[in-house]
């Protein structure tokens, strides 16, 4: 029980940046858009810098316990290199675990968030938002209007948002049938989790579209003591070559990829520098179709960009 209730405090870390607040000219903005077909609402939070053209997409998935709130210093980082970023709030996976009044409350929220109709409602959230975007994209009244590239769309999660991302880019499962979206170009999951039953090549060999992993030596799952920061680099390992990609950051903690870009205990100074220059080379490659980027990805001039040290492994394939 300690050890799950540390689990759930560490996802509560961030920092958040309030509505209408500016980073270097990125401006954020809430909705709550209402998916009637589920009666489910599903937050959102967005970072947007001003542009004269339509802008790649990045959605972001929160870890267990997690909000829109998590990670602003990647929402920033993104949006300031010309991409909307959305970062989405999964209902009964979020924050509002945390409201039960006593351990066992506690515990039964926790076991209700990691089961299956929990992971199903989080795919079909990212979905829908998608479908809300189209829906603002084309309404003359929205602030979206107009300023959003639905033909270039990215999927980024941490922890139990990396395993919404790879639900989303394919990941066989013998429970479920992947519930690919195909408007969806680019996958980077961070802490990925690897599969329980298959095998990572049953799991991931079929995934075709680009894939950038992000872990740590040091990554492990606060709630699962299965999941090892050696079983997090099988899903990349499982994944056939071509336009794939795994960054391995020594001493890295679970949550060295969450948090506000702030120093704390779990951040080592390069860390949150490394998650933000590579992912957004990432997006630029395959979002902006961004030759240079992609040459980049693929030498040694990414750890240059990333300021990578020693022991720190950047692997592509």
């Amino acid at each position: 029980m300690k050890q799950i209730a540390f689990a759930l405090l560490l996802s509560f870390s961030s920092i958040a940046i309030g509505h209408g607040q500016q980073s270097a000219g990125v401006t954020t903005f809430n909705f709550e858009p209402l998916d009637n077909a589920r009666n489910r609402e599903v937050p959102v939070k967005i970072y947007l810098k001003p542009s004269t053209d339509p802008q790649p997409i990045v959605i972001f998935s929160h870890g267990l316990g997690g909000s829109r709130e998590a990670s602003p210093y990647l929402g920033n980082h993104w949006a300031e290199h010309g991409y909307i970023a959305v970062f989405v709030q999964h209902k009964g996976s979020d924050s509002s675990i945390r409201n039960g009044t006593g351990p066992g409350q506690r515990l039964m929220g926790l076991k209700q968030a990691i089961g299956l109709e929990s992971a199903m409602a989080r795919l079909a959230d990212i979905s829908f938002v998608i479908d809300q975007l189209e829906i603002w994209n084309g309404d003359t009244d929205h602030l979206l209007h107009g300023k959003l590239d639905l033909d270039h769309i990215g999927m980024a999660g941490h922890s139990y948002g990396a395993n919404t991302t790879q639900g989303l880019m394919g990941q066989a499962s013998r429970l479920r049938k992947p519930s690919t979206d195909p408007r969806i170009d680019a996958f980077l999951p961070m802490s990925p989790s690897a599969p329980q039953v298959m095998t990572p090549e049953q799991a991931f060999g079929r995934i075709d579209a680009p894939v950038l992993c992000m872990t740590g030596t040091k990554d492990n799952n606060p709630v699962s003591i299965s999941m090892t920061p050696e079983s997090r680099q099988l899903v990349y390992q499982g994944l056939p070559a071509g336009d794939k990609f795994q960054l391995v950051l020594k001493d890295a903690q679970h949550h060295a990829f969450a948090g506000s870009g702030q120093q704390s205990m779990f951040h080592i100074p390069h860390h949150h520098l490394a998650i933000s220059e590579l992912s957004t080379l990432f997006w630029d490659a395959y979002l902006k179709d961004d030759q240079e980027a992609k040459a980049k990805l693929q030498s040694d001039q990414a750890r240059e960009l990333a300021g990578l040290m020693e022991g720190d492994v950047w692997e592509w394939k």
